[in-house]
Parts: structure tokens; C-alpha cells; sequence
């Protein structure tokens, strides 16, 4: 999910279980009980607190796939999984920063910031790159 403040800034979280350079936008997997925008939901939640103050904007009309670098395929889920394929939406939070709280339960991240653009294109881990320039194309409107 490409989450924007009122700044049209996109949060971004530096992922907890990797090196400094491994950050990323909020993501996750669908749940066979769930649909997309329900998954959207629950993760928003789930990795950035994010209960209230924010709206869905839209969703992206392609889905799009990403593999893992060769060297992770095997390291990361266990080896079950080679990518993903994943619909996009984009988020309006209007709330304030206090409300985010990358602390949860099961936490994903060990730090966040709102960037712009091009940061957050420089800052993401490469292999995800095409799929997130692809993601900010379909979004532009709200950018």
C-alpha cells in the first residue's frame, strides 16, 4: 500500500529483520477469508497502527509481480516463495504521526519516515523498484 500524508509524502519503514539499506511501503498477504481491500486494512493496521483518520483513495487497475533477488529466494519464506504478485492501494492519512506506531504486535519495521518520491525510489530495495515506479504512475493523479 503507498500510504500519503496531507504533504503528498509516502510513508516508508525500514524493515526490521534486514541490513540498513531495506526499506519498503507496508505490504502483506491475503488471507483466504479476505479480499483485497480487507487485507489492505488489516496490515495498514497491523504494521503502522493506523486505525482511523485515513481514507482509500483507489486501487491499482494491474496487479503487479516482483521476484526475489536469487541470493534471497531460498533465505526468505522459508524458501515457499520465489515473489509475489500484488494489487496496490493507495492511502490518504489525515491523521497525525503520533497515531502511527510501528510497535505492533508482530512488528515489520524498526523505522519509518515520510519521503518524497524520488527518496523513497532511492531508499527501497532495488528489485522492487519497476513495480513501485509502476505504482506511482497509476497513482499520479493523487500525487
Amino acid at each position: 500500500m503507498m500510504i500519503i500524508n496531507n504533504e503528498k509524502k509516502i510513508f516508508i519503514g525500514q524493515r526490521l529483520d534486514k541490513d540498513q539499506s531495506a526499506w519498503q511501503m507496508p505490504q502483506g498477504g491475503i488471507d483466504n477469508d479476505e479480499t483485497p481491500e480487507q487485507t489492505c486494512r488489516r496490515e495498514l493496521f497491523e504494521e503502522t497502527g493506523i486505525s482511523s483518520n485515513y481514507e482509500i483513495l483507489s486501487k491499482t487497475r494491474n496487479w503487479y509481480k516482483y521476484d526475489l533477488p536469487t541470493s534471497l529466494q531460498k533465505k526468505l519464506w522459508k524458501g515457499k516463495y520465489k515473489g509475489q504478485i500484488q494489487q496496490w492501494f493507495i492511502i490518504k492519512f489525515f491523521g497525525n504521526d503520533t497515531e502511527i506506531n510501528i510497535h505492533t504486535k508482530h512488528p515489520e519495521f524498526k523505522n519509518w519516515k515520510w519521503a518524497d518520491q524520488n527518496e523513497m525510489l532511492e531508499l527501497i530495495v532495488s528489485f522492487k523498484r519497476d513495480l513501485y515506479k509502476s505504482a506511482l504512475e497509476e497513482f499520479s493523479e493523487f500525487l
